[in-house]
């Protein structure tokens, strides 16, 4: 048994003014909302704003991979549960899972492919040593979690049969 427990940002609530015409939350609200918990997880690990201020260097978003499992509507509480899968000197791959409050009810599933960027090159660069230290170490308790089944998957059409 693990006591491995992903990172848990703070509860978010969907707006009014992010819902579309179905009723429910528009897709680039989504985004939104994934980005802010992304913020805060990597804050914790000493990536926020003021290591981007004392440093000039940041991350940027190389891919991802959403997958819509549920609809939310507004006014709604959002718990996103995130969990690094790898990292390396110069990237972190981590999955984010959005669930309706304090519940088991799964609405979107973000998975997503981060590089360290030196902010006068825009080229990438290495972390520095006692960062990545601590993106390794998160990334290792984290390994002991279940992956969700969207990591991974493949967009694309069923082979239909002729």
């Amino acid at each position: 048994m693990t006591n491995a427990k992903p990172y848990i940002g703070k509860l978010q609530t969907v707006e009014s003014q992010w819902t579309d015409y179905n009723g429910h939350l528009n897709m680039a609200y989504y985004a939104v909302m994934f980005d802010r918990a992304a913020d805060e997880m990597f804050a914790s690990l000493g990536l926020g704003p003021d290591y981007v201020k004392a440093t000039n260097n940041s991350f940027f978003t190389l891919e991802t991979h959403t997958s819509y499992a549920n609809e939310l509507q507004a006014g709604e509480q959002v718990r996103i549960e995130q969990q690094l899968i790898g990292s390396d000197a110069k990237r972190v791959h981590y999955v984010q899972q959005m669930f309706r409050g304090e519940s088991s009810y799964l609405a979107c599933v973000l998975e997503v492919m981060v590089s360290h960027v030196d902010l006068t090159t825009h080229r990438t660069s290495p972390f520095p040593d006692e960062v990545r230290a601590r993106v390794e170490a998160l990334a290792a308790l984290h390994k002991t979690l279940p992956l969700p089944p969207q990591v991974g998957h493949k967009i694309g059409l069923p082979a239909t049969k002729a």
